[in-house]
């Protein structure tokens, strides 16, 4: 059956600096030093408020991506949190689900990192988790906002002096806590597997190849060499063509790709072939049902899912739980009902019991125990589940906030449910982060689902353009 799904989860409000991860833009335009100091000033006072830091000196960790401008953004949020009374503990160039493991493993009461994931270099941003290493709530982000803007135009901050103000140190020992955590977590080692790890030139360039060798896997790496300017240039989870012909031409048994921030991966099975977030989730869903680590024998996924992983699920029992889009909303599902896996399709994989955010690392390590515990390949694990024909578009430059609202789209997006009937679905949802709406379309058939797509693609441009 055919289903419409206008989807407004993301951030559409005007003038909200807050998308849904974190704040982002074109560093030292959009997100200045500045705006990063207040931010984090403006975040210290919240927390404090809210009575985070009752009864305790404060502490945050704080962490970047190899990004050029996070070498001076880090140092305003770490100007800005000093001045207001929080000792940091600097931990450098590490992945975000590494510096959210810190933040719960320290017992910080603010976790900061600096990165804009899988956007290309001139862009950054900035994630605040909360005590745990969880992400900070909504109406928390709402009021650091608001308190920012107050600020911002001219009221003064209440700040401590002398012994008051926080002291600043680098962590030097976080990389490797983090990797005997992952190790920590494995069922079983990789010994015999060769894994081609592409590192995006990214936050995971060090860890991520640690890792996998500590864990017994012959390794070889690609885009692991970050200068700063490099990060996602051809390379890693959104260009999987080098990963591809590196798995056939080093005869690897499977390759991993991380995006800049490694909070998510995508895999390469020994042919070459992509397996995607769904394929992933399906097979270490299998996995985790047979040592009896999938409670309630339920997996949680956004409605961008592929027909085909619900199919899968449904024939191998277990319940498939469909939220929004985005791994924000995965998580919340998981936390209320204490599901252990979730996930996207983009790769962003969530196991609860040892992460609160998607690990990219610990997701690719799972998926070669499961092929080295298994004995059989990447490929014929991935087959539990066929992929429906699914063509996403991205429309630029048009005015996201009016996808559910025009009548012309809604009209093309009637004739588009017709023409499907009971072998498809439609999907139109506006970017979170970017001027733009997402069209997907998922048939029986490809050249069926590319027609459909192309036409709600133009209607998009037409209607809010």
């Amino acid at each position: 059956m055919s289903r419409i799904l206008f989807s407004n989860t993301e951030d559409t409000t005007v003038g909200r600096l807050f998308g849904t991860d974190g704040v982002r833009g074109v560093a030292n335009a959009d997100l200045t030093a500045e705006m990063a100091l207040g931010l984090s000033v403006a975040a210290a006072h919240v927390l404090a408020e809210a009575g985070t830091f009752e009864g305790h000196r404060p502490k945050a960790v704080v962490g970047r991506d190899p990004r050029a401008s996070g070498e001076f953004l880090e140092a305003a949020v770490v100007a800005g949190l000093a001045s207001a009374g929080v000792d940091v503990l600097r931990v450098g160039v590490l992945p975000t689900p590494a510096v959210a493991y810190l933040t719960g493993e320290l017992g910080a009461d603010l976790g900061v990192m600096l990165s804009a994931s899988h956007n290309a270099m001139p862009d950054n941003g900035i994630k605040f988790f909360a005590r745990g290493g969880h992400k900070l709530a909504d109406e928390l982000e709402d009021r650091i906002e608001s308190v920012y803007e107050e600020h911002r135009t001219g009221a003064p901050w209440d700040r401590p002096t002398g012994s008051g103000v926080g002291r600043v140190r680098a962590y030097e020992e976080g990389a490797d806590r983090y990797v005997a955590h992952l190790l920590s977590v494995l069922p079983n080692r990789l010994d015999g597997l060769k894994v081609v790890l592409d590192e995006a030139h990214g936050a995971a360039a060090r860890v991520s190849p640690e890792a996998f060798r500590q864990a017994g896997a012959q390794v070889v790496t690609i885009g692991a060499e970050p200068d700063g300017l490099n990060i996602n240039d051809g390379y890693g989870s959104t260009h999987l063509e080098k990963i591809k012909a590196a798995v056939v031409e080093h005869g690897a048994d499977l390759g991993i790709a991380h995006d800049g921030d490694a909070d998510r991966c995508l895999a390469v099975d020994h042919t070459g072939a992509e397996v995607d977030g769904d394929q992933i989730l399906a097979v270490l869903a299998l996995a985790m049902q047979e040592r009896s680590a999938l409670r309630s024998d339920t997996v949680v996924a956004t409605v961008m899912s592929n027909l085909g992983f619900k199919l899968a699920m449904e024939r191998e029992g277990i319940r498939l739980v469909q939220t929004a889009v985005g791994d924000r909303y995965v998580l919340e599902e998981m936390k209320e009902h204490g599901f252990a896996l979730g996930g996207e399709q983009s790769g962003h994989v969530i196991i609860l019991d040892h992460a609160t955010t998607g690990d990219g690392t610990l997701t690719g390590l799972l998926l070669a125990a499961r092929v080295a515990q298994s004995g059989r390949a990447l490929a014929d694990l991935a087959a539990v589940m066929e992929r429906l024909p699914q063509v996403l578009i991205n429309v630029p430059d048009v005015d996201r906030t009016r996808v559910g609202t025009s009548a012309e789209l809604s009209a093309a997006v009637s004739d588009a449910e017709r023409e499907l009937g009971e072998t498809g679905r439609v999907l139109l949802r506006p970017s979170g982060t970017e001027p733009l709406v997402r069209v997907m379309v998922e048939a029986a058939d490809i050249e069926q689902a590319r027609s459909v797509a192309g036409r709600l693609a133009d209607a998009v441009k037409s209607a809010l353009g």
